[in-house]
């Protein structure tokens, strides 16, 4: 009974563990691409290209950071506005955000 409650334990600090680690990892890259799009905002910057703001993430490097549109455009397929380290595959995640900073996804 006791190896019982221990294993159940275990499983269910594992699973815990893996939700944390996996919202932290999620909405600590989503925050750090929000950031710098507000900060291109702030510096006069014009989105509505949709430019790759960080490519990669610094404090996350297999993320990087790009600006679209929801509806998408025309625009955002242009591989010339999009992170040259997604394309690559040297980055294999991806936050999105609109010109005015709001989340669209992350992949």
């Amino acid at each position: 009974m006791t190896v019982r409650w221990l294993l159940i334990a275990a499983l269910v600090l594992l699973v815990a563990m893996s939700f944390f680690f996996l919202r932290e990892g999620s909405s600590g890259v989503e925050e750090i691409c929000i950031r710098a799009c507000k900060d291109a905002l702030k510096k006069g910057i014009n989105l509505e290209d949709g430019p790759c703001l960080l490519d990669p993430i610094p404090e996350a490097p297999d993320w990087v950071c790009d600006v679209a549109h929801s509806p998408r455009q025309p625009v955002d397929n242009d591989p010339a506005n999009q992170c040259s380290s997604y394309l690559t595959g040297n980055s294999h995640h991806f936050v999105e955000v609109d010109p005015n900073c709001r989340l669209i996804r992350m992949r």
